[in-house]
């Protein structure tokens, strides 16, 4: 089952993720919310849309924008709506 962890925590655990782009999309009931914090990041891809990001905060370590997701994606990554990718340091154990 894919697990993402960083700083000794585990951030989500899921066997429904999306790959999309060699990235782990994790769907939003496994996320471990208490870890991520709200950024002001946005960026655009091309066929995805509009992501928004967080910031992923553990033991007092703040990893920056470590953490994205797309609340209104084109319809070509529709089955990522929501779900959350990371990145920055961000272990995935597949």
């Amino acid at each position: 089952m894919p697990k993402a962890h960083w700083n000794g925590a585990t951030l989500a655990m899921s066997d429904r993720c999306e790959v999309v782009e060699n990235n782990y999309y994790f769907p939003p009931e496994s996320l471990r919310r208490e870890y991520l914090k709200d950024s002001e990041t946005h960026t655009t891809c091309p066929w995805k849309g509009l992501a928004s990001y967080f910031d992923v905060v553990v033991n007092g370590k703040r990893n920056r924008d470590a953490a994205w997701y797309y609340p209104e994606p084109k319809p070509a990554a529709k089955k990522i709506k929501d779900h959350v990718a990371f990145g920055k340091g961000v272990v995935i154990e597949p």
